[in-house]
């Protein structure tokens, strides 16, 4: 594959208007990706992040039916629902071009946690479970949410400490417990439960947002504001499911979890490079426009010094995610290369990413701080990228376990 270009040398977008079927590769579909965010996104973005108004399903369901008429919707939802149905590799591309704004993926139907749970439904769902959840979830017709973390003592990134409890009951399950961060559970049609069955196992679930045993509490008032639905702590009281519920197999939660986590950190990281990108361009047209000491900002070293090490950091990244993405395409999400490398992958884009668009708010300086500018969000909204799909120490720690079991 040859080397992507960096990211102050991209090739312009071309046409969001183009069709659909005129040039699938990915290449073309990035280009006609950006140039949907620059035409719909773009517009109302400074509404979600800057001025506070809510990500509603009104605005997300205009943005997805501008997304299919330009040929950009659903790239990582299949063919038959009316998605684009690319691989990782190409997804690199295509959502890195999503993530120049931070609604973006929303916009294409590939945010989270909508697009890790179309990869769980594909790989466990039943025909009949494929047609109520996974259908209208890929077509966009609904959102969802996935319910596993839990209060403490209960489960966060040690999934083995789930206080949640699903009881055999005559033809289904009770399932009672707490969880929070529920991301989407506000508005959502269904949730994706995770909860501890007899014999030490875990079993995951496919509940309805309307079940009379689930309870959506309030929203968190986490850094980041543009999930929609939010992140909410769930309540399960007695929510009785019936058999058919059980996405998989019963007791085999911890392992099947698995098929989402792979995917879901890669999409992550190619989204949140797409923001640093764009920062990193803001920045830079920033400062060489704007004068200091007798010269353009850009003529000093120190902020030549930002720019390179964006430029290296961006980099480093893209060529993280397309490896790791050939690695998922090539040897499947439940491989230890794959889980390997997106835990690396995953570290190191949210640190860089973290560190590129502190130096650009550094780069914007006085007004680089004020949360009326763009810049000042997306840091802000950033933050929880390192703890999100895994915190860096939870990383770091399986990382260094896979590596070293080899030398015991």
């Amino acid at each position: 594959m040859n080397a992507a270009p960096t990211a102050l040398t991209a090739p312009a977008a071309g046409s969001a208007s183009a069709a659909p079927g005129a040039d699938s590769s990915p290449r073309r579909i990035a280009e006609r990706t950006k140039a949907f965010v620059q035409e719909h996104v773009f517009p109302v973005e400074r509404e979600i992040i800057v001025d506070g108004r809510p990500m509603d399903d009104a605005l997300r369901v205009r943005l997805q039916e501008e997304a299919r008429q330009a040929g950009v919707f659903g790239p990582l939802s299949p063919v038959a629902y009316g998605g684009l149905g690319l691989d990782t590799r190409a997804l690199a591309h295509v959502l890195e071009a999503a993530g120049a704004s931070l609604i973006g993926p929303i916009a294409v139907n590939a945010s989270a946690p909508d697009d890790g749970n179309i990869h769980l439904l594909a790989h466990l769902a039943t025909a009949e479970q494929a047609r109520r959840y996974l259908e209208p979830l890929a077509r966009g017709e609904v959102r969802s949410s996935l319910a596993v973390s839990e209060p403490s003592p209960g489960a966060g990134s040690d999934l083995t400490m789930l206080r949640t409890t699903a009881e055999k009951a005559p033809g289904g399950w009770k399932i009672n417990g707490v969880k929070h961060f529920v991301t989407g559970a506000d508005g959502a049609a269904f949730s994706i439960c995770m909860a501890a069955t007899a014999g030490g196992g875990a079993t995951i679930f496919l509940v309805d947002q309307d079940n009379p045993g689930l309870t959506v509490g309030r929203r968190m008032p986490t850094l980041d504001h543009s999930a929609p639905g939010g992140h909410c702590e769930v309540t399960f009281d007695d929510c009785f499911v019936p058999d058919d519920a059980v996405l998989g197999e019963v007791g085999k939660g911890f392992e099947q979890i698995q098929a989402r986590l792979a995917p879901s950190r890669i999409m992550f990281s190619m989204s949140w490079l797409g923001v640093a990108i764009r920062a990193h361009e803001m920045a830079a047209a920033r400062i060489v426009g704007r004068e200091a000491f007798g010269a353009a900002v850009a003529g000093h070293g120190m902020a030549q010094a930002h720019v390179a090490d964006n430029e290296i950091d961006i980099a480093a990244a893209r060529a993280l995610v397309h490896s790791t993405a050939a690695v998922i395409d090539e040897r499947g999400a439940l491989s230890g290369a794959a889980r390997h490398a997106s835990a690396i992958t995953k570290t190191f884009v949210s640190e860089a990413v973290w560190r590129v668009l502190d130096r650009v708010v550094q780069l914007y300086g006085g007004l680089g701080v004020c949360e009326d500018e763009l810049v000042a969000r997306f840091l802000v909204e950033a933050r929880g990228f390192r703890i999100y799909e895994g915190p860096s120490e939870v990383l770091r720690w399986s990382i260094a376990r896979r590596v070293l079991r080899a030398y015991r």
